[in-house]
């Protein structure tokens, strides 16, 4: 019952959260710019000296993303189209992230190599969690169920939380050039500043919930007699 709480109330803030972000970026695209999402994109990573990495456009809303795979940054359809300060957020931020591999910037390369590892443990996971719930755990082998539940949490709250420097170093990245290269000044620049900050929270309420989900199956696990 604590669990289903613990994902209610997370599951809550993160709506809330996730619904602010929408707001700021629906406000602050109508703050217009001279570039689009594609030109500060470009523009930005011309001026790393980053010539291998494609700017594509992608599909869907807030599903911006860069691949270190395929060395792509992904910008949805408004982002990459659009003349306005959340596009020029957005797109500077994924570049970000583009610099960040081209540096080899230390946090970005540990979660790179975190999501394989945690993708099967989310496979692990999920089997798991339902052997425990429906009470197979509690009859063949409770104990170790609940230690590799607990490592699997534990694994995933370390993702989450390896993450928030990615996102917080990509977002400064991302403000020191578009002040810099003068494509946001003044109230633009400060609309780009919020946006991202809220962007950031998303990551900050994943990460809590995921802490918080590793901590109460640790202390379980401990519990037992």
């Amino acid at each position: 019952m604590i669990y289903f709480v613990i994902i209610g109330v997370f599951s809550l803030i993160g709506s809330l959260v996730s619904g602010r972000l929408k707001s700021k970026f629906k406000h602050y695209s109508q703050m217009q710019t001279s570039h689009s999402g594609a030109e500060v994109a470009k523009n930005m990573l011309d001026y790393w000296g980053i010539h291998d990495v494609k700017i594509v456009q992608g599909q869907g809303t807030l599903t911006d993303h860069y691949n270190p795979l395929t060395k792509t940054v992904s910008l949805s359809p408004d982002v990459y189209n659009g003349r306005h300060v959340s596009a020029a957020a957005v797109a500077a931020h994924e570049c970000g992230h583009a610099v960040q591999h081209a540096e080899a910037y230390s946090m970005l390369t540990l979660r790179s190599k975190l999501v394989p590892v945690v993708n099967i443990s989310g496979r692990v996971q999920q089997f798991l969690f339902m052997a425990a719930m429906v009470g197979f755990g509690a009859s063949f082998g409770g104990p170790y169920i609940m230690m590799i539940l607990c490592a699997t949490f534990g694994l995933t709250a370390l993702f989450s939380l390896v993450t928030l420097p990615v996102e917080f170093d990509a977002s400064r990245r991302a403000l020191v050039w578009l002040d810099e290269s003068g494509t946001t000044i003044g109230t633009n620049y400060d609309g780009a500043k919020d946006a991202l900050w809220w962007a950031a929270m998303t990551y900050v309420t994943q990460a809590l919930a995921s802490l918080t989900v590793f901590l109460y199956f640790l202390l379980q696990f401990l519990g037992q007699d």
